[in-house]
């Protein structure tokens, strides 16, 4: 297994990009909902340790905090795919189904056919970029966009398809299990022993083997997923923050404070009342 020799963390923001696949040499992470459409040619993935398929005419959705990285982008060589990355933040304003969080939030890759969408990709994309360019210094007007990227997003969850199996690589078999195991279970009381044993491993071993190959620990992947949920709840719901913490899988509320407080820059409570509701995610 080649071990990752970078993972670069992005901000979280409101991006969009048409074109061919850009070469891809390590591992990033953001805070970020990305959509890609395949619109000609094809596109793989590593996440968490699974390979994920885009064929041409398909459009992916997964949470892009875990780490990621393409691995090739087969087709002619004028392959055009679309990108959009939804922050988070305005993505959890959203009344979105009971299938965001069993899915996208549990790291799993949503890959429906393109026509879900509807007929006018290419436009709604071309749209998009007009909306974000504006002079210097001046703010985009997005209110437009989130609204139908928001209604694009409830298209893909809405599918009843069938959904394609991610490939796990032979060699990293053990990190998906891993990354599997804790997506479903951070809410539990458990430790990086836990997560090892999933994946019938020394734990000594597992966490060597899930940072050289997805280039965070298996702590760092735990508490990624415990934020997420808090922040998920402190935005939708009216409950405590003592209550969130629980159910967020952090124990006690002192223990959301400060690794809330350390991973976005305020205490809980200043999130859920200073957060702006963005344009179009109302």
């Amino acid at each position: 297994m080649t071990p990752v020799d970078a993972l670069t963390v992005v901000e979280p923001a409101l991006w969009v990009h048409r074109g061919s696949a850009p070469p891809m040499r390590e591992f990033h992470r953001h805070d970020d909902l990305e959509v890609n459409v395949a619109l000609r040619g094809s596109l793989e993935y590593l996440v968490g340790g699974e390979r994920v398929s885009v064929p041409e005419g398909s459009t992916a959705v997964f949470w892009a905090a875990a780490p990621h990285r393409l691995l090739s982008s087969d087709g002619p060589r004028d392959s055009d795919t679309c990108w959009v990355h939804l922050p988070l933040a305005v993505v959890l304003r959203w009344s979105l189904p009971a299938a965001f969080s069993a899915t996208v939030m549990s790291q799993r890759t949503v890959v429906v056919p393109t026509a879900v969408i509807g007929p006018h990709v290419e436009g709604l994309f071309t749209t998009w970029q007009r909306d974000l360019a504006h002079p210097r210094g001046a703010e985009p007007d997005t209110e437009a966009m989130l609204l139908e990227a928001n209604a694009m997003v409830l298209r893909i969850l809405g599918h009843r398809g069938p959904a394609p199996t991610p490939r796990p690589r032979p060699d990293l078999r053990p990190v998906a299990l891993m990354a599997r195991y804790t997506a479903e279970n951070f809410r539990d009381r458990i430790s990086a022993a836990d997560i090892a044993r999933a994946a019938n491993l020394n734990p000594n071993y597992a966490t060597t083997l899930f940072r050289r190959a997805t280039g965070v620990t298996l702590g760092d992947q735990l508490l990624r997923h415990r934020i997420a949920e808090a922040q998920r709840l402190l935005l939708t719901t009216s409950m405590t923050t003592a209550a969130v913490a629980h159910a967020a899988g952090f124990g006690s509320g002192s223990s959301l404070y400060a690794h809330f407080a350390r991973a976005c820059g305020c205490s809980p409570g200043a999130y859920r009342a200073a957060r702006p509701v963005p344009a179009g995610a109302r």
